[in-house]
């Protein structure tokens, strides 16, 4: 039985099944404890063109702004009269290394969640997974995700991995939909988080006023470790963000790192290398796997 059905023969495709068979059986063989996979979930699980699915939920939310301090500001005011470029290049100056736009953007999402309980945000994004359609795809989230890395998941689990998600997305975001969409639990969801406080007058958790951690670059192996309390020996990735997490592995005797590349503008995904001409540039050097969308993918998307 095939289980990767939607990755083409190649020399992607036979580098993965060469490495999981190597650290499974024989002399190179690790224990299934040390067997730990990371993946990045924006770009690398699920499309995150023409915008971050996270992003798209938070739009909806600035765009309901009532506040006219608020709405003469950034990211409401852009979002307001439907001009998304400005998110757009916050994101691309961050990957450049300019945070001074994700910043701003970062106090807004701060201030949508302040005082909200963790069971009623849960239950908003899971609204909003139910209800809204992915932007230029014009069909569920649910099938918004790439089929062959939900395979990829699945025929690492059969193979004794334990599989993370690794994000610079919110953590809670996804601790929703990382089991029925990837076969993930949300216990092992590791992304950014807002500060969390606990209401003695209600037993809830509730969200703070301000960012604890923010999981992109090199914060990605250090909540790793803090998570997870070992090194992976694979890791998936898409963009410059995702490179230390990428090389984390490198100390193992056999490892893999992916790196998603788009450059497929065909099948519905979106070709870009903005964002990760870095990790581009340098795969050889770092030793990754470029995955091709167009050359490496027989399927993109799952579908319902």
């Amino acid at each position: 039985m095939d289980d990767l059905p939607s990755w083409r023969p190649g020399a992607t495709r036979d580098a993965i099944t060469a490495f999981v068979e190597a650290v499974s059986g024989g002399p190179d063989a690790i224990p299934v404890e040390d067997r730990v996979a990371v993946f990045d979930n924006d770009g690398t699980l699920w499309t995150e063109k023409p915008m971050p699915t996270q992003l798209h939920y938070l739009v909806r939310e600035w765009a309901a702004a009532t506040d006219p301090a608020l709405a003469a500001q950034e990211p409401y005011r852009s979002v307001r009269t439907g001009d998304y470029g400005w998110l757009g290049r916050a994101l691309e100056k961050h990957y450049a290394g300019d945070d001074t736009d994700l910043r701003v953007a970062i106090a807004a999402v701060v201030r949508s969640t302040a005082g909200v309980s963790v069971d009623d945000y849960a239950a908003s994004v899971a609204r909003f997974y139910r209800e809204v359609d992915h932007l230029t795809l014009h069909r569920p989230y649910a099938e918004a995700v790439y089929r062959p890395m939900v395979e990829l998941l699945r025929y690492l689990a059969a193979h004794g991995f334990a599989c993370y998600i690794v994000s610079g997305g919110d953590r809670d975001f996804m601790r929703p939909i990382s089991e029925p969409f990837y076969g993930v639990p949300p216990e092992r969801v590791i992304g950014s988080a807002v500060g969390l406080t606990f209401d003695e007058a209600t037993d809830d958790v509730r969200y703070g006023t301000a960012m604890d951690f923010f999981d992109d670059g090199p914060q990605k192996p250090v909540r790793i470790w803090t998570r997870v309390g070992r090194r992976p020996v694979l890791a998936a990735g898409n963009s410059n963000g995702d490179l230390p997490m990428l090389r984390y592995p490198r100390r193992h005797p056999r490892w893999l790192s992916l790196l998603i590349h788009h450059d497929d503008g065909e099948r519905g995904d979106t070709a870009y290398d903005a964002g990760a001409e870095q990790a581009l540039a340098g795969a050889g050097a770092d030793g990754l796997t470029v995955v091709s969308v167009r050359d490496d993918w027989d399927t993109v998307f799952v579908t319902s």
